[in-house]
């Protein structure tokens, strides 16, 4: 089996403010930081990070010992015109409206799909799976974006959830475990095993 720690980034400024923020590259707000600070995490060997800069500083921040593999495909969503603004600032925006009416359905103006988004992260994770298995990886952590985490999970997590089922905060995730044996035979399924949380000392 392969264990793997499944954690979205620390808090940046954006998210504070509940704002799209998907390729600003924001690194983390001191309550980010403060947040992963000091907190005991299990012992792993190695952590699989998205690009962004607030991936980074939280892979720094929980793992500072381990080394690091940046996957490209983890980044988050490309959330084009609605890049950097929330609900409030988008809600008298037609297009805006038309996306919340297609129950996120619809691509983000002169930005991803969702569905290409989640395809992307997907892509990634089986990447990462397979590094795992190639270089008889047991135990690693995964530092990437919220949507990366739903992505993954909606897909292949046990229980099975729907996309939005999967939502974690900041700091938080999912501790989940993977057959070697089942994988390689194409049964790709990623069983939920623990929630972590800001107050969970791993």
């Amino acid at each position: 089996m392969i264990k793997i720690a499944l954690i979205r980034h620390g808090k940046t400024y954006g998210n504070t403010f509940g704002r799209y923020i998907g390729v600003t590259d924001e690194p983390l707000c001191e309550e980010g930081i403060q947040q992963l600070s000091n907190r005991t995490m299990d012992t792993v060997e190695l952590v699989f990070v998205s690009p962004m800069t607030r991936c980074i500083q939280s892979a720094e921040l929980l793992y500072p010992y381990a080394r690091r593999i940046q996957i490209p495909e983890f980044r988050e969503c490309n959330f084009g015109d609605f890049e950097n603004k929330n609900y409030q600032e988008l809600q008298s925006n037609p297009e805006y409206q038309q996306w919340v009416d297609s129950m996120a359905t619809l691509a983000f103006p002169n930005g991803e799909s969702p569905e290409e988004f989640k395809q992307r992260c997907v892509d990634g994770f089986d990447k990462m799976v397979d590094t795992c298995i190639r270089r008889h990886y047991k135990n690693v952590a995964c530092i990437v974006h919220g949507g990366t985490i739903m992505s993954v999970m909606e897909k292949y997590g046990i229980p099975a959830r729907d996309y939005y089922g999967w939502q974690v905060a900041n700091g938080c995730g999912y501790h989940i475990c993977i057959s070697e044996r089942n994988w390689k035979l194409g049964r790709r399924e990623a069983f939920m095993e623990s929630e972590i949380s800001l107050e969970t000392e791993d």
